[in-house]
């Protein structure tokens, strides 16, 4: 976590948002190690993701620390 920030004290927003991006990993990686496809929006179409094309990514943890915009 960054700066020794405890989980408990981040907004609900952000621990929400946070353990969304968990499940959605969870479940993505869930579709490639059963073989099963995943369904996404791409392109303003759906489109069919077969398992062996998956990418697996670990989510990146972001608690909330505000990040400054190069001028």
């Amino acid at each position: 976590m960054t700066d020794n920030k405890k989980v408990s004290d981040m907004p609900l927003e952000i621990r929400a948002e946070e353990a969304m991006r968990k499940a959605v990993a969870n479940v993505i990686a869930d579709h490639k190690r059963t073989g099963d496809p995943i369904v996404i929006w791409q392109d303003g179409k759906v489109v069919e993701v077969p398992a062996d094309r998956i990418e697996v990514h670990e989510p990146e943890a972001d608690y909330g620390t505000p990040k400054e915009k190069s001028k």
